[in-house]
């Protein structure tokens, strides 16, 4: 009934004009279509598609048919000799239809899809829609569509990231990014074979532009790639960022000119100009491109070999910001290597403070997560460098077991000083006690919370015991002897308070939690500033015995400490009397 239903609608537009094609014929054109595919009669519609005297009706009315031929061919359960007369079907209607009407179906049927369903969908329509684009004469208009259409849809997939995941590929991302490429490369060779430059040539440049720029934000810049070994030559992830990159140099923007314009106040390319969002994003895209080729070492043979280390740090310690900025573990990491990469290329202590100026200098080390790579920034930088760091972070970190580590960098640096012919300003003397200063206090008195701070607290007094062990009273270079009296009042007495309080709290706990041992009750408990709930006496107890047990060796050290400035102290009066 529908293959008659089809044959008769087609017989009376046979004798129109294709001017003269009403609504209602495009209407009962598609029903009897659909009901065709739908009660299995394709052999009959592909002889209708195929009889040259429907050439007219087809391509004015056949795209229509488009969606459900495709949505059979996604259909796995399909027979294969019926899944080759849908295919000769598609075919046909993609050479035959209007490829205006074509394009915006075949992006309707890419947008439909979700989960796995994305990138078959993808896989199955890309080669048709490249055809079809071809044919359109606004290339600039249809290309941009589709591949923001296409991007948008890869970007709901989530990006694999062990090795395993890579090569399982289960939502087809790592095949879509490989067929993305064959898609637009045939667009980026039509803007280099253009010798005209005509307007219509330069806006299908910033299409391929933006298009490369949302590629190096998504999936590259979350995506991890393999080892550069025999594996690595297979790497999607590679392959696409290679040839993106590759893309760039092509429509005339070379990747080393657009990674050190980013920091500028205004980016603009040619006809393209980037608002205030679309630049936020472009610093992402910038990011992963300057990962991508210092650290992966991706096409950086383009990169010219004049650029010193320091220059390149410069440029890069921006994209490093935008990196540690993220949230994901996997882009703060990618930050990490990129500041270790160039941060390696440096020789040690050759950093100058001047460089500081710059406030990604300042504000990267404060959000890193590797005391590690710390250490590798702080090894670089000139003694100014380091004082000037040290003062930032001790200010700024509000994290005890950072600020420990900072402390103990001020400790070698005070060795080191006091171990040359000529003493370095930064680590002795006035600008010392401004850094001894930060350090030896506690942040609210007696009333800080002695074993949240407990890591700080330890390397500060193992500094002072190294400065009162290392520096005579008659020679004080470090200028702690004149200073003595502020350290005791704002370190060392607090400190001799807030140990009673914090011993005789965590006694009276222990002796809450013994009783409540006893009746077998949960209860809660205060540790560290934080109340932890519903915990069994025995376990409470020992977490209660450890926090007694850090006063403890606070205590002792803070003992050892004040017994070593008495022995100084009166063995320097007694010196003195002696010399009267």
């Amino acid at each position: 009934m529908a293959v008659e239903e089809l044959q008769s609608i087609i017989k009376r537009c046979q004798i129109l004009e294709e001017q003269d094609f009403k609504e209602e014929d495009f209407g009962l054109f598609q029903l009897a279509g659909q009901r065709c595919i739908e009660e299995g009669h394709i052999d009959q519609l592909l002889e209708i598609i195929q009889n040259e005297k429907n050439k007219v009706i087809i391509k004015n009315m056949g795209w229509n048919l488009i969606g459900p031929v495709v949505r059979c061919l996604l259909c796995k359960d399909k027979e294969d000799a019926k899944r080759k007369v849908y295919f000769l079907i598609f075919d046909l209607l993609v050479k035959l239809c209007s490829p205006k009407e074509l394009l915006l179906g075949l992006l309707e049927l890419i947008e439909e899809p979700s989960g796995k369903q994305i990138s078959q969908s993808i896989l199955l329509l890309l080669r048709p829609l490249q055809t079809v684009i071809q044919k359109l004469h606004n290339k600039a208009y249809s290309v941009g569509l589709a591949l923001s259409t296409l991007w948008n849809q890869l970007s709901l997939l989530p990006v694999p990231y062990s090795k395993e995941q890579i090569q399982m590929d289960d939502y087809g991302l790592c095949q879509c990014c490989k067929a993305l490429i064959e898609f637009t490369k045939p667009f980026v060779e039509e803007v280099i074979d253009n010798k005209e430059n005509s307007l219509e040539n330069e806006k299908l440049k910033d299409e391929l532009l933006k298009f490369c720029f949302k590629s190096l934000k998504c999936p590259l810049l979350t995506a991890q790639f393999l080892e550069q070994s025999e594996e690595g030559g297979n790497d999607p992830f590679r392959y696409f960022a290679s040839e993106i990159i590759g893309f760039l140099s092509a429509i005339g923007h070379p990747f080393p000119k657009m990674i050190f314009n980013h920091g500028r106040k205004k980016r603009t390319w040619n006809y393209l100009e980037f608002e205030e969002e679309e630049d936020k994003q472009l610093a992402d895209s910038m990011a992963s491109l300057a990962y991508l080729v210092f650290v992966q070492g991706i096409r950086i043979d383009q990169l010219p070999m004049v650029l010193s280390p320091l220059y390149l740090l410069q440029f890069n310690m921006g994209h490093i910001e935008v990196f540690l900025q993220r949230t994901e573990e996997s882009v703060i990491s990618k930050g990490l290597e990129l500041l270790e990469n160039s941060l390696l290329r440096i020789e040690d202590s050759s950093l100058l403070y001047q460089y500081l100026e710059i406030r990604s200098f300042l504000t990267v080390p404060q959000r890193k997560k590797s005391l590690a790579m710390l250490q590798l920034y702080i090894n670089k930088l000139d003694s100014q460098g380091k004082y000037t760091l040290f003062r930032c972070l001790l200010n700024t970190s509000n994290h005890s077991g950072v600020e420990a580590f900072i402390i103990q960098n001020i400790k070698n640096q005070i060795d080191m000083s006091l171990k040359r012919t000529h003493n370095n300003k930064w680590f002795t003397g006035p600008q010392l006690v401004s850094l001894l200063d930060l350090v030896l206090f506690l942040p609210e008195g007696a009333e800080t919370d002695l074993l949240q701070n407990s890591d700080r607290i330890m390397s500060s007094l193992n500094l002072l015991r190294y400065l009162v062990i290392k520096d005579n009273e008659n020679d004080n270079q470090t200028g702690l002897w004149t200073e003595l009296g502020n350290i005791e009042n704002n370190f060392l007495k607090p400190l001799h308070i807030g140990l009673n309080m914090s011993k005789a709290h965590y006694e009276a706990e222990i002796k809450n939690s013994q009783e409540a041992q006893k009746s077998k009750d949960l209860c809660s408990i205060t540790v560290g500033g934080e109340e932890i709930p519903n915990m069994p006496p025995e376990m409470q107890l020992k977490v209660l015995h450890s926090a007694l047990f850090t006063f403890d060796l606070i205590e002792s050290v803070l003992a050892r400490v004040e017994e070593l400035i008495e022995i100084k102290t009166k063995s320097t009066s007694e010196e003195n009397i002696g010399i009267k």
